[in-house]
Formats: C-alpha cells, sequence, structure tokens
C-alpha cells in the first residue's frame, strides 16, 4: 500500500505542470521510440571518418605489394611486350578497357576495407535504422533566417572548433614523422623507383596511422558531445510526459471509471449466480461464501460466489430472499474467502469441512 501511494504520489508531481512548458524531464521510451522511427539518432561522423581512415590505409599498406606487382605486369605486358602491331583505336581501346580491369582489381581490397569498415562502426553508434524521414523536404532548410541562425549556433562553433583541431593535429603529426624521417629524402637520388616508392608508402602510411588514431580520440570526444545534444533534443516538459501518459494508459479519471463499470459487471455477474447455490457459508458478518454441488457433474463444490463486509451482506440477503441455507463456520469462511477464487473447485485439503457442511445442509432440506 505505501509503494502504491508513493508511486501516485510521484506521477501526480511528475503531471505538475509549472506552465511554462520548460523540458526539465528525460525522455521517455515511447519518445525515443518515435524519435529513432523519424530517423533522430545521434552518432559521431569524425569518429566514423577516423575509423575509415584507419582500416583504408591498413588495407593499402597490406595490399600495395599486390598493387605494385600488378602495375608492374600491366606495364610489361602491353607498354614493352605488345607493341610490335598497330597502336591504332581498337588497340587503344582494349588497353582502356585492360586498365580500367586492373584498377578495378587494384582497389576492390581498399573499398572492401573501408565498407566493412563505415557499416560496423555505424551500427555500432545506431544500430539498424530505416526512414525515409529525415529526406523529405523541409521549409525550415531554405528559410535564410533559419540557416542564418544555424551558422552562429553552437552546434557550428563546435564543428569550427573540431575542424581547427584536426588540421593542427594532422600538420604536427606530419611535422614529427617528417622531422624524424628528414635524413632519408636526400637517399631518394640513389634509390631505384620501386625501392623509393616503399619508402614513401612507409613514411605516408605512418602518418595517416597516428592521424586516424589521433582522430579516433577526436571522434570518442564527439560521440560524447552528440549523446548530450541527442539527450538534450528529446528532453520533455511535464505537460509532455502528462499528455504522452494520457495516449499510452488512458486519461486516469477514465480508466478508474472503466475499471468502476467492470467491476459493477463482474459483481452483478456474482449475484446473479447466488440463487444456484446449495449453502452460504458465513463468518457470521465480515465473510461469506456462496457454493454450489452437483454430484452427478461435479467433482468437487464450486465457489459461486464470495465477499466481505457489504457484499457478504448482500450475499446473505439474496440467500434469504431464495431459501438457501446459511451455515455459520468463521474459519472455513475465512479460508474459503482467501484461497479460492470464484469458479474454482474447493481444494482436497478442504473436502472434510465441506462435506460435513453440505451434509447438513441436506438434512435440513429433508426435514423441510
Amino acid at each position: 500500500m505505501k509503494n502504491d501511494q508513493l508511486y501516485f504520489h510521484i506521477n501526480l508531481q511528475l503531471f505538475a505542470d509549472d506552465g511554462t512548458g520548460e523540458k526539465t524531464e528525460k525522455a521517455t521510451p515511447r519518445r525515443r521510440e518515435e524519435a529513432r522511427k523519424k530517423g533522430q539518432v545521434f552518432k559521431s561522423t569524425d569518429l566514423n571518418s577516423a575509423v575509415i581512415l584507419i582500416a583504408g590505409t591498413t588495407a593499402i599498406f597490406l595490399s600495395f605489394p599486390y598493387m605494385s606487382e600488378s602495375l608492374g605486369n600491366f606495364t610489361r605486358l602491353f607498354l614493352l611486350h605488345r607493341t610490335t602491331g598497330d597502336f591504332d583505336i581498337a588497340y587503344a581501346s582494349f588497353i582502356g578497357l585492360e586498365a580500367i580491369k586492373l584498377m578495378a582489381h587494384m582497389i576492390w581490397p581498399v573499398f572492401l576495407a573501408t565498407f566493412v569498415a563505415a557499416l560496423m562502426i555505424s551500427y555500432l553508434q545506431v544500430g539498424f535504422v530505416f526512414s525515409a524521414e529525415p529526406l523529405s523536404p523541409k521549409l525550415s532548410k531554405i528559410n535564410p533566417i533559419e540557416g542564418f541562425k544555424r551558422i552562429f549556433s553552437k552546434r557550428a562553433l563546435v564543428e569550427l572548433v573540431k575542424s581547427v583541431l584536426k588540421v593542427v593535429v594532422t600538420g604536427y603529426i606530419a611535422y614529427t614523422v617528417v622531422r624524424a624521417k628528414i635524413h632519408i629524402f636526400p637517399l631518394f637520388v640513389d634509390m631505384e623507383l620501386l625501392t623509393m616508392m616503399k619508402t614513401m608508402g612507409s613514411i605516408v602510411f605512418e602518418i595517416a596511422i597516428k592521424t586516424g588514431i589521433a582522430f579516433v580520440a577526436i571522434g570518442v570526444l564527439d560521440y560524447i558531445y552528440q549523446w548530450y545534444e541527442h539527450e538534450k533534443s528529446l528532453m520533455m516538459s511535464k505537460y509532455d510526459v502528462k499528455q504522452e501518459y494520457k495516449q499510452t494508459e488512458g486519461d486516469p479519471l477514465v480508466k478508474s471509471r472503466q475499471r468502476q463499470i467492470q467491476r459493477d459487471v463482474a459483481m452483478r455477474r456474482m449475484m446473479a449466480e447466488v440463487p444456484k447455490a446449495d449453502v452460504v457459508i458465513t463468518n457470521p458478518t465480515h465473510f461469506a461464501v456462496a457454493l454450489q454441488y452437483d454430484a452427478q457433474f461435479m467433482e468437487a463444490p464450486v465457489v459461486l460466489a464470495k465477499g466481505q463486509d457489504y457484499i457478504a451482506q448482500r450475499i446473505r440477503e439474496l440467500a434469504n430472499q431464495h431459501d438457501i441455507i446459511i451455515v455459520e463456520n468463521p474459519w472455513l469462511a475465512r479460508t474459503l474467502f482467501y484461497t479460492i477464487d470464484i469458479g474454482d473447485t474447493v481444494p482436497e485439503e478442504l473436502y472434510q469441512a465441506v462435506a460435513e457442511v453440505l451434509a447438513f445442509v441436506y438434512k435440513q432440506k429433508q426435514k423441510i
């Protein structure tokens, strides 16, 4: 009872709108679900870009030997060994087609790695969400006043800070890596082309990986910020919570009235069964239980009706009106009232007590 009173008190406090419409309440599960259906989810595009950068750079570094070998084979085959014929339009078209096939073979590992990385990081952030609502045109997007507000908004300032930070971080990483490798650049004059390309590739790879790791850290911070902004945008006022409660649970007054009607219907239905009873067992005033038993069709007596105080009085009145015998047995009346629901049969442990009552009833009827 105390828990019910506490819950009711909390709900009353929640629904007490101060009239200002200030959004001070956390979003409800329904509010979150509706926002998700509309495509309103939070994610960090910077974190996506960082993971894609690392995945793509790693794929290029690992597949670089394969790319170099494929490109070398193509050069030797088409530019050195097949130069005996005439270089006409048909041969040029053939070489162009082969070059396209070569590029496809060279870039598919990178494309696959970046696609899988983008898919995974997006799924980890927002899960599977499909909504066409973000694609629908909105007049607010072409409103110059709203656009001006977006340019000078807090979100725009945060994006500017992130962009400047990424430029500074990228520049610093590139500077430190090049400074550490500066002694290698003069040696490029005496290096073979393939060796020089591998050396430059390792330097670029180091810069890209370190930049990607730094961008991941920025992306995590951005993810936290996006979560904060998303939670803030979903907040609700007390009035919003009250209206949602009415939509989902119904108006408390209407629900209370419906429950009262259901109780009245159930009460009338129960009272209509009392005339069919063979006996009414009472406490004698606080409890009343009406039992019916037909040996030909029932395995055990059935509880047709039961009640306490006022309802018990109504059951006794109906029993008197229909000449149903009333037996006073306080212990049995309380036991039947608290342990058996309406429509259920009497359990075996009460057979003896109920049988004695029914035997008394049958003797009384025979005397009548």
